[in-house]
């Protein structure tokens, strides 16, 4: 793109009255399509935890214990969000979205590549396990950098009245990844035995999701730099200190604002998506055919909800749709964990309309994005969503976990309280407002 092009792109990114034309819609696919591939490598290991520990730990290891170490490497690549969002947004916010855009994805198919690859405990031995660890701290790298680097580069690209359709479109693409990745281990289950599994079937899904996650890398060098960053380069207002200081200095409120967004946003989605499987199985006896089932019709129904929820914020604002959608969502939680275990089809329909609201975790990135100026948006939003999401979303199951000792309304009780906190940051002045995607003129 030339940089006449660029200057012309740029002046009418947000020209008044402008709809989303043939450029937006291919950033946004791309953009979608890189987020489905990247998520979908990052939890398919959590479904395939069980054969994964089996593999990569010593054989006369107690379960538990190699369970425990097998979701201990899981957690490392949460551990590992923050440092690699904070230099990724770093150089974004430096050397532009695009690049760190691109790398994102390259950091996260190469090591799933990679583990599909890998030796299993019983050819190298303790070295296994060890490179299993660090391939996922790789991957929680590049997790870190993808999601904020993902919706910072989509805001900026879009007519800012289709700012909402485009940001929850590219959610509903992200959590798109997570019912990837249920289809694909309910694929490989189903289709092998679990001899075969164990023997060579569980590496088919890391080695697809490492070769899409490359032909998605080489995909988005057809994506352009964004206009805002264009526009800041030509200025030379890109940041010049180490943005994570100017951000830890002037804009602290944002930084408690989308923190507790993102708390908001990982209840849902680790309580509602990732831990309720489980604690179907485990608590109300439900069979794990159709807890699956059920997890994976309100996965789809997260998906929509998210384009319904973003193409809502556009019509009647961002607080309003905050307001019913966090609602909506505590009042589904209590019906469907109250219903339990009900009927098969009353736990599926009551599962997919939790989902449905679960849906209303688009308004984040939503109202995130705009809470930061331009020159330091994708550090801001990357420092404030990763720093969050790995404290409350790694400890969400272990405070559940201790809950349910005492009350098996647990799940309930927390997503209802978070939906709370979701209804009084609704209130927030930030929620509707914020910097406008495009930086001020230069005086």
């Amino acid at each position: 793109m030339t940089a006449n092009a660029l200057a012309e792109h740029a002046a009418s990114a947000d020209a008044p009255g402008r709809t989303l034309n043939a450029r937006d819609y291919k950033t946004l696919s791309l953009s979608a399509l890189g987020g489905t591939l990247e998520f979908y490598d990052f939890v398919i290991y959590v479904f395939f935890a069980t054969v994964l520990g089996a593999l990569f730990f010593p054989i006369d290891m107690p379960d538990w214990l190699r369970q425990l170490q097998t979701f201990g490497i899981f957690a490392a690549g949460y551990l590992a969000r923050p440092l690699g969002g904070i230099i990724i947004a770093h150089f974004g916010d430096i050397l532009g979205r695009k690049r760190m855009f691109t790398l994102s994805i390259f950091l996260m198919a190469a090591p799933t590549l990679v583990i599909g690859l890998l030796p299993t405990y019983a050819s190298i031995g303790v070295a296994a396990p060890l490179l299993l660890l660090a391939m996922r701290v790789l991957q929680g790298a590049a997790i870190g950098g993808e999601m904020p680097g993902a919706w910072v580069f989509v805001a900026e690209h879009v007519p800012a009245k289709r700012y909402g359709f485009a940001v929850g479109t590219l959610t509903a693409g992200i959590t798109g990844g997570i019912l990837l990745g249920s289809l694909v281990a309910v694929a490989i289950n189903t289709h092998y035995a679990p001899a075969e599994v164990n023997d060579f079937a569980w590496r088919i899904p890391f080695i697809l999701g490492g070769v899409f996650g490359l032909v998605s890398v080489y995909l988005r060098r057809f994506l352009h730099e964004t206009p805002v960053f264009q526009e800041l380069a030509d200025r030379r207002s890109v940041a010049r200190e180490l943005p994570v200081k100017t951000i830890l200095r002037e804009h602290r409120g944002a930084i408690a604002f989308v923190g507790l967004l993102t708390w908001v946003l990982s209840a849902a989605i680790v309580v509602v998506v990732l831990y309720t499987p489980t604690y179907l199985q485990k608590v109300h006896h439900v069979p794990a055919a159709l807890a699956l089932q059920a997890n994976a019709l309100a996965t789809l129904t997260l998906t929509i909800g998210c384009i319904v929820v973003g193409w809502a914020t556009d019509r009647i604002g961002t607080r309003a749709v905050m307001l019913v959608g966090w609602g909506g969502l505590l009042a589904t939680s209590y019906l469907f964990y109250t219903s339990l275990p009900g009927t098969p089809a009353s736990l599926v329909w009551h599962y997919g309309l939790v989902g449905f609201f679960v849906g209303t975790i688009a308004t984040v990135p939503i109202a995130s994005v705009r809470a930061f100026p331009a020159p330091v948006r994708f550090s801001g939003l990357s420092f404030a969503y990763n720093m969050s999401y790995a404290i409350f979303g790694g400890l969400t199951p272990v405070i559940l976990t201790l809950w349910l000792q005492k009350d098996p309304m647990a799940p309930a009780h927390y997503v209802a309280a978070l939906a709370v906190l979701g209804l009084v940051l609704a209130l927030l002045p930030m929620a509707s407002r914020g910097y406008p995607m495009r930086a001020a003129p230069k005086a």
